[in-house]
């Protein structure tokens, strides 16, 4: 389908991956002007078809979409959802757009400093998705987790726009909410997500299955531990509002506590959403590139600056990062 839009958009999703997807699809159903900004094969298969959300919605939608970055003029509203791969190119081509507010639901903690220094901090919003899905093959995106995409002020504290963002993406099915901390609740995921992504791509399983085997959870313990420390010197208190792993029971029980409790959550990856893999194993097993500059990268060079030694952070830096290489290589 050709882009044709009269009207400024209220939203632009920068990527068409499974979670921008997602979002776009649920935002133009409910009525909302929508632009999609993707390139490549997805761009083009975007503009010829529907796009369908499988799993937790079942439907078809029409959703303007741009492969040319310089013909998007602007929107209230734009959304980064790509992978942190090449961002800081992909939003130099939108500098001259007109955007009111952006915030990307991306991994890491990197993102923000991206979008500051193309937009400005007054024009950015801090957010987080616990939300998951999975672009198949046949273009269809399959969502599988629904929990909640969190907005918020960088500076902290409540604010007008967070919570109509916020409650707009709700209504229209994707789970959001405004909250005055954002930057703890970013840190606390991406201190989380940090061992999920490494123990996902190093034993290339499903998230319940390698959560619940005793010696990952361990190994996942330790990187959580490590990546706390991180935390606590960049100036970050944690919160315990995110729940992808239960980082307080990791930090504050003995260790054999810490390892019960993750293999819980394993086992209750699997009741609630069995064989979900984490998006880096998608990649992993689609020959694409992994995220690791971005994220596992960009931690242990904030921890060098900082003077801090974390072994098992620049154990599963190397590790991840060699069986990328290698993988695409074979």
């Amino acid at each position: 389908m050709k882009m044709e839009m009269s009207a400024r958009p209220q939203f632009a999703i920068l990527g068409a991956g499974a979670i921008g997807s997602i979002i776009g699809a649920h935002l133009a159903r409910a009525g909302h002007a929508v632009v999609m900004l993707a390139r490549g094969k997805r761009g083009e298969q975007l503009q010829r078809s529907p796009m369908r959300i499988t799993g937790l919605a079942d439907f078809a939608v029409e959703v303007p979409t741009l492969v040319d970055p310089a013909r998007f003029a602007g929107a209230d509203v734009l959304i980064v959802a790509t992978k942190t791969i090449g961002t800081a190119e992909a939003l130099d081509a939108l500098r001259s757009a007109d955007v009111g507010v952006a915030f990307s639901i991306q991994n890491g903690v990197w993102k923000n400093d991206q979008l500051v220094r193309c937009f400005g901090r007054e024009r950015v919003l801090g957010s987080l998705a616990n939300t998951s899905g999975e672009l198949l093959p046949s273009g269809d995106v399959l969502f599988t987790r629904n929990v909640n995409i969190f907005i918020g002020e960088l500076g902290g504290g409540d604010s007008e726009r967070a919570q109509r963002i916020a409650t707009t993406i709700d209504a229209a099915g994707v789970r959001s909410s405004a909250v005055p901390d954002i930057l703890a609740r970013e840190w606390t995921k991406f201190v989380g997500w940090t061992g999920l992504m490494a123990m996902s791509v190093i034993t290339r399983a499903s998230t319940g299955a390698y959560l619940s085997d005793p010696d990952c959870a361990a190994l996942l313990v330790k990187l959580v531990r490590e990546m706390h420390t991180l935390a606590t010197a960049s100036g970050i208190v944690l919160t315990d509002q995110i729940s992808l792993l239960p980082i307080q029971v990791i930090l504050g029980s003995t260790e054999a506590e810490a390892i019960q409790a993750v293999m819980r959550a394993g086992q209750e990856f699997d009741r609630a959403a069995p064989g979900h893999r984490m998006s880096a194993l998608q990649d992993l097993n689609a020959g694409k590139p992994l995220e690791i500059d971005e994220t596992l990268g960009d931690a242990v060079r904030r921890a060098s600056a900082l003077g801090l030694s974390l072994p098992m952070l620049e154990t599963c830096h190397r590790l991840v990062s060699a069986i990328d290489r290698t993988a695409r290589r074979s």
